[in-house]
């Protein structure tokens, strides 16, 4: 490629009739505001699709474009190009010959970029085009921040043993030291990996880092155990939790900003044998929210979760363990039924994202702002719907459901195990059977499975005893259904999976379901639950997305129980 020449990608475009010249002009308008690449204000300007920019560029440049998301890579390969230029570039290393070097970019008109990468190299550039957004994705996962933290883990452990900690860590202008480098390191490294949780753990002879990536645990050792300490009391510091009490678990939150995105971190703090774990849970305020038709809900069991979230009274319970997306599901729910003339009251424990319109109060035990004291006063501010965050005790329960058969429609969560066990989980708690047949319309129970990587995935020959075990399960012949695995790649850091996606479990409320709870006979209303039409179970969802090839026999038997 020949990169002294200057190339005016508008005019070709113009004089190719690609786009209009009042296109270019605009475009030009636009980007002499915004300071950005003329390629990319006419895609935002939607002049032209950002493919058929970048087959255009291929077939002009005589340059080849790639799909990076699917480019073997070599971690080793792409790091010999430090991570500031490839971010500064927009570029990525794809080969390094020894007398040329093949280099991903997102815009191959870059001169400047050509140069000072041929300065720095030393080598001939053959470039290829690729997407933008496809790189900037490729560059977050390759330049994972693992080797950094162990390098600032082992600064901090070498700096504490020549400072006293106290000084060290509560100085508010110190915003060089490495526990500060560490922990903005950590979280780096956990959004470019998209890890809902960091866990803290502290060991005897070592410091364990783990970040949950898609429901599973990935782990970074590092040999620096001292450090703990100096990272939990920062930690304390930023959350505004009290760094001399150390018996006690302590549970604080703050915001973050990091790449750009705005971060809510909530924060657990545990005593334990060798010092403090702390879990810290992401929550990613930049996406925003989902609605109920982009969750990934089934439609027969959407269309009969919209029936019960439109009624005008009654108890609609969403159910399951903790990070299931019980509260993602519930505020897509209110986001649907928010309208001006609908009073919403929510009582949450933290509230995780703020609602317009929407009147949310959070609990604080510590003054007496209990669920049960938010829910009385509540009652007296004339809503039409009320979400409680978790019926944690009878007292929260017995209020929540006197509403819901007075005239409101009140939404709320269980942490249990499916839509069966909610109830016979309500009335050990003490709820009177009649008072709960009275008022609980519908239970949809949820988890997570893991997604099937896009990337790699390839037909699988499931285990006999897997087949045999699922057709007694579901009653159903899969003799011929050809199903998938993630062969592993790059991309779903090679575990076959990237991405989750909800499985649900339905329960509809009728006659013999609701008798057998007047009755308060627990064994009779599961009995009778099982048969009731229409019950879909979590096993029924997830056999479904295995056969669609979105998710693995291997996670239907995790969701479902281990084979016989």
């Amino acid at each position: 490629m020949d990169t002294t020449k200057k190339i005016r990608i508008g005019d070709l475009l113009v004089q190719n009739r690609v786009i209009t010249h009042e296109q270019l002009l605009s475009a030009l308008a636009e980007q002499k505001k915004t300071g950005g690449k003329l390629g990319r204000t006419l895609i935002d300007l939607h002049a032209i699709k950002e493919t058929d920019l970048l087959n255009f560029l291929s077939r002009q440049l005589q340059i080849p474009f790639l799909d990076i998301s699917r480019y073997s890579r070599n971690p080793d390969t792409v790091k010999v190009l430090p991570e500031s230029l490839a971010r500064r570039f927009r570029v990525m290393l794809l080969e390094n010959n020894a007398n040329d070097v093949l280099l991903a970019m997102a815009d191959p008109t870059d001169l400047m970029a050509l140069d000072e990468l041929t300065r720095l190299l030393k080598k001939t550039i053959r470039a290829a085009v690729v997407r933008e957004s496809d790189l900037l994705a490729a560059i977050d996962q390759a330049y994972r921040r693992t080797a950094e933290i162990g390098v600032l883990a082992e600064k901090l452990r070498n700096e504490l043993s020549e400072n006293d900690l106290d000084s060290l860590l509560t100085s508010e202008e110190v915003t060089d030291a490495p526990v500060i480098n560490l922990l903005q390191s950590l979280f780096d490294d956990a959004v470019q990996a998209n890890a809902s949780d960091i866990h803290i753990e502290p060991d005897e002879k070592i410091l364990r880092i783990r970040q949950r990536i898609d429901g599973v645990l990935i782990e970074q050792v590092l040999d620096e155990a001292n450090i703990a300490s100096a990272v939990v009391i920062r930690l304390k510091l930023i959350a505004g939790l009290n760094i001399s009490e150390k018996r006690l678990p302590q549970d604080g939150r703050f915001s973050i900003r990091v790449k750009g995105r705005t971060l809510d971190v909530r924060i657990s703090t545990l005593p334990v044998q060798n010092g403090e774990s702390v879990v810290m849970r992401l929550l990613d305020h930049s996406h925003g929210l989902l609605d109920l038709d982009h969750l990934g809900i089934p439609v027969n069991i959407l269309a009969r979760f919209r029936k019960h979230i439109n009624s005008p009274h009654g108890l609609v319970l969403v159910t399951g363990p903790t990070g299931s997306g019980k509260t993602t599901t519930l505020y897509a729910a209110l986001t649907e039924v928010n309208k001006p003339e609908t009073k919403i009251i929510t009582a949450e424990d933290p509230v995780e994202y703020s609602l317009p319109r929407i009147n949310q109060a959070q609990v604080n035990n510590k003054v007496g702002l209990t669920f049960a004291s938010i829910l009385r006063s509540a009652l007296r501010q004339d809503p039409d719907i009320i979400l409680v965050g978790e019926m944690r005790d009878n007292e929260t329960a017995e209020i929540a459901i006197r509403a819901s058969i007075t005239g409101h429609l009140v939404f709320s969560t269980l942490h249990t195990n499916g839509a069966i066990e909610t109830a016979t989980r309500l009335l050990d708690m003490g709820v009177e059977g009649y008072i709960l047949a009275s008022a609980l319309r519908m239970i949809i129970a949820q988890r997570l499975v893991r997604r099937i990587c896009g990337y790699c995935i390839e037909p699988a020959e499931i285990e006999p005893s897997q087949l045999i075990w699922l057709e007694k399960l579901q009653n159903k012949d899969y003799g011929k259904v050809s199903f998938r695995r993630g062969r592993g790649c790059h991309q779903c850091n090679h575990s076959g999976y990237k991405g989750r996606v909800g499985v649900y479990e339905l329960l509809e409320l009728q006659p013999e379901t609701l008798d057998a709870l007047r009755r308060n006979d627990a064994a009779s209303f599961t009995q009778a639950a099982l048969q009731t039409p229409g019950f879909i179970r979590f096993s029924t969802c997830a056999a479904d997305y295995a056969q669609q090839g979105i998710t693995t026999v291997d996670e239907v038997v995790r969701i479902t129980g281990e084979v016989e």
